[in-house]
């Protein structure tokens, strides 16, 4: 290697001249690769294809149109891709703000839900409370009904003033009570319900709700509601709040005697609830079931006359002492033969029947058990049972010493329900059918709340009621009414099930539209 790059260059050999007259002109030629030589006036496109040379201008001019407006469209559609995504960046950023808005309205909802509670909750444990100073000998009946007074008129200050007191002990509390001087203007009514079931505490049939909701109701209005129950061994106690045993010695008359009864009280959804425990009858409640044992009138006229040796002992003074059906209907004869004249001139009754098919007969010498007389009530006026005449008809009882007489039914009229659905009753319900009412069953929201209903016009609620005019328009229009038509509309709710039994023919947009058995009867 070494001797090569070391090795002297030789000259070069001088490269041939070109002569520049000898050259021809460039396309004088073909490459020689092509073997076909170029004449001098040949046309150089002469060898394209010939379907290139005869192209229509017109034609390359369409394609060419095409293609610009094919362009154009897609300029055009990914504009209006971006606007739409514009539009739903707004739509998602309102539904936002609408869902945060919604979050809002219902947090105070709540919180005026929870402190509207908190008010009855705490005016009704403070009448409890004051129920227990009695018992105890702390104060007299005077100053207990002035102090309730002061409760049931002062409720909302009184709730903002005392709330924090209320875990003190009576003594405590009873000072505070004491240095509350401020009054309402409003007057509200007491009213006390003697009941055998109350929802969510125990509950059997409709009387259950109808009495929670009446006395939830009542208290929204301004008055003062509160529930007397027998202690069943059954109980759901989850919705109860500051159960407590009222350490005080409580006595009732039964069979001749005094017996001693436990007292528990609590507070379900801001109404008072007292239980009543008897102590030497304990098995009366003991039972796994409400009713349905052969010793049920035994049972509720004891807790029917412990009720109100209760209020008597308390100092209570409702104005309203409202019974239920047959098994709380023997306090309408107590308390006029009994107990009126202690302490108790002002209060009226009030009996509500959820129908007259279940009456009660016993022998007349079992009214003695309570501290009745047989013989001034065997009468036909009086709790004579109409058809068996030997005995004697507790619900009847209710009836003709009721001052206002409440009967929970559907589509029918007074005169329909005293000839026609009385169960033996009628003669009875004709003489004091003055007294009677009818009321329709309450309204459940867990069978059908129109707040959610889809199949309505517009929804409503207790708290926005516009909606509801909007369905009254489609209803005047389903069934071809006009706006002020003098007609009279009587209807029935009933569950799907029952409609469909009975309207099956009904397609099922149409339920909460017309399947509430609307009948029209000219006005």
């Amino acid at each position: 290697m070494e001797l090569l790059l070391n090795a002297p260059l030789s000259k070069l050999p001088p490269l041939p001249k070109i002569c520049a007259t000898k050259r021809k002109p460039l396309g004088a030629r073909l490459p020689s690769c092509l073997g076909v030589e170029r004449h001098d006036d040949m046309d150089v496109h002469k060898d394209l294809p010939q379907s290139m040379d005869h192209a229509p201008k017109e034609k390359q001019n369409d394609i060419w149109q095409l293609f610009t407006e094919a362009q154009q469209n897609i300029l055009s559609l990914n504009k209006q891709r971006l606007t739409a995504l514009e539009e739903l960046d707004e739509l998602k950023r309102e539904n936002t703000a609408l869902l945060d808005r919604i979050e809002q309205l219902e947090a105070k909802m709540l919180l005026n839900t929870e402190k509207e509670m908190d008010t009855l909750s705490i005016s009704s444990e403070l009448l409890l409370r004051i129920d227990s100073m009695v018992l105890s000998g702390m104060i007299d009946n005077a100053e207990a009904s002035d102090l309730r007074r002061l409760v049931m008129n002062s409720r909302m200050s009184i709730a903002a003033n005392l709330f924090q007191n209320t875990h003190k002990k009576d003594s405590e509390l009873l000072v505070e009570l004491r240095h509350f001087s401020s009054k309402s203007k409003k007057k509200g009514f007491h009213i006390v319900h003697i009941s055998a079931e109350m929802a969510p505490v125990v509950s059997v049939g409709s009387l259950a709700s109808y009495v929670t909701g009446l006395s939830c109701a009542l208290q929204r209005k301004g008055h003062v509601v509160e529930v007397i129950l027998p202690k069943y061994a059954c109980l759901n106690l989850d919705e109860v709040q500051g159960l407590r045993e009222v350490e005080a010695e409580v006595y009732s008359f039964f069979n001749g005697q005094l017996h001693k009864n436990r007292i528990w009280t609590g507070v379900v959804f801001g109404i008072g609830v007292t239980f009543i425990q008897p102590v030497y009858y304990s098995a009366f409640f003991s039972h796994e079931r409400v009713y349905g044992y052969g010793n049920d009138f035994e049972r509720f006229t004891y807790f029917s006359r412990a009720s109100l040796d209760y209020l008597v002992k308390s100092g209570k003074k409702p104005d309203i002492v409202h019974i239920h059906n047959w098994e709380t209907s023997i306090v309408g004869p107590l308390f006029w033969d009994v107990f009126v004249n202690q302490g108790l001139e002002g209060t009226r009754i009030l009996l509500t029947c959820q129908g007259f098919d279940s009456q009660c007969l016993q022998r007349p010498e079992k009214l003695a058990l309570c501290g009745l007389d047989p013989s001034r009530l065997h009468r036909p006026d009086r709790l004579q049972d109409n058809n068996k005449t030997h005995m004697v008809n507790i619900l009847k009882g209710g009836v003709v010493y009721s001052n206002k007489v409440i009967v929970i039914a559907s589509m029918q009229t007074k005169a329909h329900l005293i000839t026609e659905l009385g169960h033996g009753m009628e003669p009875t319900l004709a003489i004091h059918k003055d007294k009677l009412l009818i009321a329709p069953y309450g309204f459940d929201k867990s069978v059908w709340d129109p707040s959610v209903d889809k199949f309505l016009p517009e929804s409503y609620s207790e708290e926005d009621m516009k909606g509801k005019s909007v369905c009254k328009i489609s209803l005047q229009k389903h069934l071809g009414l006009t706006k002020n038509a003098s007609m009279i509309l009587k209807f029935q709710m009933f569950t799907w099930r029952t409609s469909r039994l009975l309207f099956g023919w009904l397609p099922e947009r149409e339920f909460s539209l017309s399947s509430c058995c609307v009948a029209k009867i000219q006005a």
